[in-house]
């Protein structure tokens, strides 16, 4: 483990339809090859960007805290305003499902922490899929004994196939 400072971390790209933001891994940075049980990112969404697809976790908690700039959090069926000094947790359940949006004209920057348990499920009821990881959590680096996308339409019982 070691210190690090935020300048001293490149930035990483996601850009895919209306999902735009830049990223600092800031844990990663810092631990190295050390699995620290708690996950921490720094965000920047430009103008118009959004964050991952609206999503829940089954296991993981996360929280949000808004650094700087404007923007609205889309927090299951209400839009709240967001401000720099904002904070917001993120329960480990139907209840945290949320995506982040700059819908102002600057950058909007912001650090996501989470919990690294695993097994983790996380659940995208926007496009009816789930995504599955063990071995790893989402966010982590370490290598996934079982890892995929599912939609929740093809599932089947039990005892299919058995």
């Amino acid at each position: 483990m070691s210190l690090v400072n935020e300048r001293d971390v490149e930035w990483t790209e996601t850009e895919h339809g209306e999902t735009h933001f830049l990223r600092k891994s800031l844990s990663a940075a810092a631990s190295g090859d050390a699995d620290p049980g708690l996950g921490c990112s720094l965000y920047e969404l430009p103008p118009g960007g959004k964050s991952w697809p609206y999503h829940f976790h089954a296991a993981n908690a996360e929280a949000l805290f808004v650094r700087s700039g404007t923007g609205t959090l889309r927090l299951g069926e209400e839009r709240l305003p967001l401000a720099a000094g904002d904070y917001v947790p993120l329960p480990a359940s139907e209840e945290g499902a949320h995506r982040v949006e700059n819908d102002g004209e600057e950058s909007l920057s912001y650090l996501l922490v989470s919990t690294m348990v695993e097994p983790d499920v996380t659940v995208y009821p926007d496009s009816g899929k789930i995504g599955v990881y063990a071995g790893s959590p989402p966010g982590g680096r370490g290598e996934r004994a079982v890892s995929g996308y599912f939609r929740t339409a093809d599932a089947v019982s039990y005892w299919e196939g058995e």
